[in-house]
């Protein structure tokens, strides 16, 4: 419990636990679980819980971040670092629209854009975390991570199994158009302020991003990062339309 208040500038140097060790797999394993339960949960409910659920869980997410901010308030560290400019942070954004759309188009656009952007950012995020090299496991801001990511996860996974988002790949243009939107003016705000939101400024090192650097070089990695980001998107479109077509077989 030494460690679990602290925040990464009050934690000793290389104390913390780092990427794709055992605490990390383990720690993705024990999320894995709690997020199959509650989908197994989930389904079992009649549908006017489930909407209960939905409606509920975006509210819940806005005030675990006010949580996260008064606690690093509290600690004097909270800064322009902290604020919800990363795609995974947008996705509480996006979970409202969805949720508080009285359009049901618009209701799926955006329940499209949670599953098929949203989501898997949040698994990227969960894989690559680019806070475990800065803390311990059992620390607050580390369990928080995880705990915001794997929400980030289920909730597009319950619009899913409730019917409120219709994939289609003919709708790739919903990610592209909302990434043009948000990307730029995040942009200006990391050149401005000097921050790395997005990871538009520098890649984290030792993800996929970092590798896109190595071969595009700096000047070229915007491109680059573009280019993989289409690729994901469209491949992530592509696998969901050849599991409709197996299940159909």
């Amino acid at each position: 419990m030494a460690y679990f208040w602290k925040q990464y500038e009050e934690l000793p140097a290389g104390i913390g636990y780092g990427r794709f060790g055992l605490q990390h797999f383990m720690t993705l394993f024990v999320l894995f679980l709690l997020i199959t339960a509650a989908l197994i949960i989930f389904e079992k409910q009649d549908e006017k819980l489930r909407q209960r659920i939905l409606a509920v869980i975006p509210p819940l997410m806005i005030l675990l971040e006010c949580v996260k901010a008064s606690f690093l308030l509290y600690k004097g560290c909270f800064g322009v670092g902290y604020l919800p400019l990363h795609l995974c942070s947008l996705g509480i954004f996006v979970f409202l629209a969805a949720s508080l759309s009285p359009s049901l188009r618009r209701k799926k656009i955006f329940g499209e854009i949670a599953v098929t952007l949203i989501l898997p950012g949040s698994i990227a995020a969960l894989i690559f975390p680019d806070w475990a090299h800065l803390y311990p496991v059992w620390n607050f801001l580390n369990l928080y991570g995880y705990l915001y990511h794997g929400l980030l996860v289920l909730y597009p996974l319950m619009m899913l199994r409730a019917g409120q988002t219709d994939i289609q790949i003919r709708h790739i243009h919903y990610d592209f158009l909302f990434l043009l939107c948000v990307v730029p003016p995040v942009y200006l705000f990391d050149k401005v302020f000097d921050c790395n939101y997005m990871f538009v400024n520098w890649p984290p090192r030792g993800t996929p991003l970092a590798w896109i650097a190595q071969i595009t070089g700096d000047s070229l990695y915007l491109l680059g990062y573009a280019l993989f980001a289409a690729a994901v998107i469209a491949g992530i479109y592509l696998m969901i339309w050849i599991c409709r077509k197996m299940r159909r077989m």
